[in-house]
């Protein structure tokens, strides 16, 4: 854990279970300087929420397997180190019930897949923020 504290890059927390889209995904966040931890499982993701530090961003996708995404932004709303944390979604839910839902929860954007490479660096720009740094 302490890698991440090393380096000036804003550390990124994708979890996606399609992989072609978090290989595209970590490609292009990559590209534009980020460090991506990529985790496909929503089990697996709540366990990294649970042992990482805060991440500068999450980058979340609604339908995964084990635990979904909207529990997934329950849970990440919940812990007080991370409930600032920056999310974006990225789904291709587009029900307007989930969609309120997900709102309701404090996300910061939300794209809809499929998607370019300009609307997803044009959703993650504005939380762009380096890790902290130790004294």
């Amino acid at each position: 854990m302490n890698d991440q504290l090393s380096t000036n890059k804003p550390q990124l927390l994708l979890v996606e279970d399609e992989s072609d889209t978090a290989d595209l995904v970590k490609l292009i966040m990559e590209g534009q300087g980020y460090q991506v931890t990529h985790v496909a499982d929503g089990g697996e993701a709540e366990q990294m929420i649970a042992l990482m530090p805060p991440p500068s961003l999450v980058v979340l996708d609604i339908q995964l397997p084990n635990t979904d995404g909207i529990a997934l932004l329950e849970m990440i709303r919940a812990i007080p180190e991370w409930s600032n944390v920056p999310v974006v979604m990225l789904t291709a839910v587009s029900d307007e019930q989930r969609i309120r839902k997900i709102f309701s929860l404090n996300i910061q954007g939300y794209v809809l897949k499929p998607f370019n490479r300009e609307t997803l660096i044009n959703q993650v720009e504005p939380f762009r923020t380096t890790a902290p740094q130790a004294d």
